[in-house]
Formats: C-alpha cells, structure tokens, sequence
C-alpha cells in the first residue's frame, strides 16, 4: 500500500510539473505575442502620425505639388505595413483628404472607406462620410453623392458639428439634379436650423432663385 501511494505521489507530481511547465511555456506564449502586438502599434503609431503631420503641412497653403506626392507616397506605404493599427483611420482620412485636394476624386473616396473600415468612429467617420458625398460629387455621380449626403443627414441633428454643412451639401445635390421642390425644402430647413448662419444670405439668395424658376 505504501509502495502504491508513493507510485501515485511520484506520477502526480510529475502532472503537476507538466502542468506547470506548460502553463509557464503559455504564458511566455502569451506575453511574447502582446509584446510583439505592442510593439508593432507603437511603431506604426508613429509612423502614421509622422505621415498625417506631413499630410497636414502639404495640404496647408503653404504645400507644394512635390510636396503632396511625397506624403501621398508616405502615408500609403505607411498604411500598407500597418493596416490595423489604431492609427489607421485617422491616417486613412488625412489620405483621402490628400487625394481629394490632387482632384483624384476615386482614390480620395476609396481612402476615405478605407479609414471606415479601419474602424473611425463618432467625428471622423462623419467627416469621412461627407467626404466620400464631396468625392462622388467631384466625380460628377450627383445620384450616389446625394445618396451619401441624405445617409449622413440621417445621422445627424442640428446640434453636430457637421449639420450646417451636409445640409447644404444635400440641396446642392439636389439642385445638381434639378428637384427643385426638394432643395427649396432643405434650404428652408437650413434657414430654420441656423437662421444667423453667415451662409443665410447665400442660402436666402439660392431660395430666391429657385422659387424665381
């Protein structure tokens, strides 16, 4: 009987040494795989935010064409070798931003899904979605560019940021495709919603055309 228990004592120890060993060997797993994981958002942090602040300086008066195409470059590469980081969306927008500017309005609006995709949230992806209304838009694609506008609109109420400015974009739109009715209803809207606007003369004055028709 002594023997037996000190044979069950031995086998059980040598689980539990096993055991232990293979927990250890996980969590070594484990932390190798987060340090790696942080470790690679560190470096494409900094790589995206280097390219979105050289994206700033060439969109700002001062950039040069030279200037625009390097960043373009940059900020493409940069997105490419970190597509997940949680610098992406931002980085992808200031792309789009940088494409819309070069009139390359096909590529500003992939860039600008791209920065959706990658996860933007609240105030960026709104902007994202108006730009991807402007780049339609700058394509000449009235239909899907008021379809992006009234999505976004759909979101939005007077107290955001961007209302003021999708509202607009929309009887644009629909000015662009001659529904009349429709627009004079959103520029009424307008006027309603921000009636000390220093827009609300613009606005007064495309309602006096319109009704004038």
């Amino acid at each position: 009987m002594a023997a037996w228990f000190r044979f069950i004592t031995k086998e059980r120890s040598g689980v539990w040494l096993a055991a232990g060993g293979g927990i250890l060997a996980l969590s070594l797993l484990g932390f190798g795989a987060w340090y790696w994981w942080d470790a690679s958002q560190s470096a494409g942090r900094i790589a995206l935010f280097d390219a979105s602040r050289l994206a700033q300086e060439a969109a700002s008066p001062q950039g040069t064409p030279a200037q625009r195409d390097a960043t373009l470059k940059a900020l493409g590469d940069a997105l490419a070798r970190y597509p997940r980081s949680t610098a992406a969306p931002e980085a992808a927008y200031s792309l789009g931003n940088l494409h819309y500017q070069a009139r390359s309005f096909e590529a500003a609006r992939m860039a600008y899904q791209a920065s959706l995709k990658a996860g933007a949230r609240g105030s960026l992806a709104q902007l994202n979605r108006l730009g991807i209304g402007y780049a339609w838009e700058g394509q000449r694609e009235h239909v899907a560019a008021l379809a992006a506008y009234e999505e976004l609109l759909g979101k939005l109420g007077p107290s955001d940021f961007l209302y003021e400015d999708v509202l607009l974009a929309t009887a644009r739109a629909q000015e662009l495709l001659k529904r009349r009715s429709q627009a004079l209803e959103t520029y009424q809207r307008h006027l309603a919603a921000f009636p000390r606007s220093r827009r609300a003369e613009e606005v007064r004055a495309r309602l006096a055309s319109l009704e004038g028709l």
